[in-house]
């Protein structure tokens, strides 16, 4: 061995020291950083609820549009398979269930005392008001029994 490749390797210059210093600092806060992320617990429950919520959210659109294909097959059928004259008299029956409803519901409103008349309506306009956080959660609400069940189905 000569004394030049023993220099390069026993005795570093002060660059190849500060390289080797640099590179193990950026080496070093890698690490911290991906240990800090694994300790961030709250910014992994935000990713993962992000997670939830994407799922669920595809999870309840296509359910729905399962809903719609089916309930849109089953119009189909039953236009196909039940005859005419009973479709008439179905026709007929709902619209007398209409017009009962009708008066029932106007009976009801003469009456129904002021109060509760009142807090009926502010109930109504609540609901009309956040609907579709009300809509959203029964989708939820939805899903979530959905998947328990075809967990619950799997076991």
């Amino acid at each position: 061995m000569n004394d030049e490749s023993r220099t390069g390797t026993d005795n570093p210059t002060p660059e190849e020291l500060r390289e080797k210093v640099e590179r193990t600092r950026d080496e070093l806060g890698q690490t911290v950083e991906a240990l800090a992320a694994k300790a961030d617990i709250k910014a992994q429950a935000k990713e993962k609820t992000a997670a939830v919520k994407e799922q669920a959210a595809e999870k309840a659109a296509m359910v729905s549009d399962q809903i719609r294909e089916k309930a849109g097959q089953a119009v189909q059928q039953v236009k196909e398979t039940v005859p005419d004259p009973v479709l008439a008299k179905a026709t007929q029956a709902a619209a007398q269930v209409r017009a009962s409803t009708g008066r029932a519901g106007q009976y009801a409103a003469a009456n129904t005392p002021d109060p509760l008349r009142e807090k009926a309506g502010r109930a109504v306009a609540a609901a009309q008001a956040n609907r579709t956080p009300i809509v959203a959660g029964g989708v939820l609400l939805a899903v979530f029994l959905l998947v328990r069940r075809s967990r619950g189905s799997r076991r």
